[in-house]
């Protein structure tokens, strides 16, 4: 038998397809769904009338496990941010005694704490730039170098000028740590699926999280020297292991390299995922959006567009309202702050413990963003860190009062419990939401640029933070300073309400359609198909057409 183009079918597999179709002719359960190979290119697949016979079905989902394993490497450096992040916490209180060898004062304090984050927002930019222009993984590799070069020289810092090392070092490590924040977001972005793309891309703020408990723990028990060395251990392992890691198959397709973006697929997915699939829908959606390299001219014009600008500026805000929520001088002068807040527990163990709330909610919160999504957790996390904020500053107002009155402190628990509140509720929401939505949100001709703006925006914020901390308790008093955090987090929450969309469960694509105004909503669409099994093995689907509308 032929077709109307003259190609031989086999006739035995037609009926058995038929017979599959109907649920078997003979009244007994039909035959498992036979699917067409999917080989060649799509023109081929389309044009042939060749039927296949119980060729196998591929899982759309790929290996869980490598896709773990791809995220962690990847957001292996952003340790190194927790780590320039819990440094100055445990090290100037170090540096400020009488028998160190360099010796600082409160000014130089504060320029060892903030300068890591006034050299991480060129890093952003830098690294922004590289990720279009090389690749992720390329990316990814010389941001380790910055990382490893800064804190050797931090430890082998001289007594005679050693002030100066210690500076030159700190820009290093912040160049490495802004280096390496959108990179590794956006690889994990591009290398997951969506059922797994929260979770994992949420790796980088355990890695921070985790880079700070590292800091605050050794740092208690060695000196600075010891502590600087021991930190150029992890952008040396995490370059060794990204050499092991393949390129974004996502940037692959945008320069037209295919082959190279099904066997990176392949390595990421495993051998029994349907990667064809998945690769014919990243070239689809190429082409209809013109995804292309793009020169200087181009690359401007994206930026100013609805789908690039929209994100930026909710990210943006979102950074802000989080960072003058106290985060960071939290952070950044965790010692000093217990000290201060009239609390009665040692120091060093309080900011250990902070460190240990601080990742285990981290943690909590990467779970919790799968089976909740970005708005809610931020809305508790705006409410959370405001109220303990206002505690913390009511405490400390009263303190004061005591102080002043020759009164008796009482009730020593309530500071640390605010502190540590603050950090519970912090580290769910505010430290992981916005990080994950860079790798989600930005047109993927310019994903990379606007990735590197965005965390370049992050980090100047946290450089206006922690350097205008110590003016702030100056102008405004210990009490105030918390006072004013509490307040901003709590007004956050009205513009989170209004104007943070939901991107859980929704793929790259479709959220580039929304921002682009392409489609009104992020909300999943209504099923149009339901599967019933009517037999063993096989799924027939039924369309149900709309509400008022006819089926085609």
């Amino acid at each position: 038998m032929k077709n109307i183009n003259g190609t031989p079918v086999d006739v035995e597999s037609l009926k058995s397809l038929v017979g599959g179709g109907l649920g078997g002719l003979d009244g007994h359960a039909p035959m498992d769904a036979i699917k067409t190979a999917r080989s060649g290119s799509r023109a081929e697949n389309l044009g042939s009338a060749h039927l296949l016979p119980e060729t196998v079905v591929r899982p759309r989902r790929g290996s869980a496990l490598r896709q773990v394993l791809m995220s962690i490497i990847a957001n292996l450096g952003t340790i190194n941010t927790g780590m320039a992040f819990g440094f100055s916490a445990v090290v100037i209180p170090q540096l400020v005694r009488a028998d160190s060898d360099i010796q600082v004062d409160e000014d130089q304090a504060s320029w060892i704490a903030s300068l890591s984050s006034a050299s991480t927002p060129v890093g952003c930019i830098l690294t922004g730039w590289l990720m279009d222009a090389i690749g992720r993984r390329r990316a990814l590799l010389l941001t380790e170098v910055p990382l490893a070069l800064g804190w050797m020289l931090i430890a082998l810092a001289p007594a005679n000028h050693g002030l100066y090392f210690i500076y030159a070092g700190r820009l290093l490590v912040g160049l490495g740590s802004g280096m390496v924040g959108a990179p590794a977001r956006v690889y994990t972005g591009e290398v997951t699926q969506p059922h797994l793309r929260g979770t994992l891309s949420a790796f980088a703020s355990v890695g921070v999280s985790l880079g700070v408990l590292l800091e605050y723990a050794v740092g208690s028990c060695v000196t600075w020297r010891v502590l600087a060395g021991l930190s150029a251990a992890v952008p040396s392992l995490a370059l060794l292991l990204t050499l092991l890691t393949p390129e974004s198959p996502a940037w692959l397709v945008s320069r037209g390299r295919h082959q190279e973006a099904r066997a990176a697929l392949l390595r990421v997915r495993g051998e029994v995922c349907d990667v064809q699939q998945e690769l014919d829908a990243m070239r689809d959606f190429a082409e209809r959006n013109n995804v292309v390299k793009l020169g200087w001219r181009d690359t401007f014009r994206e930026l100013v567009k609805p789908s690039a600008m929209k994100p930026f500026l909710i990210l943006v805000a979102y950074f802000g309202i989080y960072q003058f929520s106290g985060v960071n001088p939290i952070t950044f002068y965790a010692v000093k702050v217990f000290k201060e807040s009239g609390a009665s527990i040692d120091q060093y163990l309080a900011t250990i413990l902070m460190g240990v709330v601080r990742l285990m909610f981290t943690v909590a919160g990467c779970v919790a963003l799968r089976r909740c999504g970005r708005r809610p957790l931020t809305l508790t996390s705006s409410i959370g860190c405001g109220l303990s904020m206002l505690g913390l500053g009511s405490y400390m107002m009263a303190w004061e009062f005591w102080t002043a009155e020759g009164a008796t402190r009482t009730a020593t628990w309530i500071p640390v419990a605010c502190i540590f509140a603050y950090t519970a509720f912090c580290t769910t929401g505010f430290l992981i939401v916005p990080w994950v939505m860079i790798g989600e949100v930005y047109p993927s001709n310019v994903r990379g640029l606007v990735g590197g703006l965005t965390t370049c925006a992050a980090h100047m914020f946290v450089f206006l933070v922690v350097k205008s901390f110590p003016l702030m308790q100056k102008l405004m008093g210990h009490s105030g300073t918390f006072l004013f955090y509490g307040v901003v987090s709590i007004a956050g929450t009205a513009f989170f309400w209004a104007l943070l969309p939901e991107t859980k469960g929704r793929s790259l694509q479709e959220i580039e359609d929304y921002f682009s105004g392409r489609t009104e909503t992020l909300k999943p669409k209504k099923n149009k198909m339901e599967e019933v099994a009517p037999g063993r093995g096989a799924h027939q689907h039924i369309l149900i057409a709309p509400k008022g509308q006819a089926l085609p």
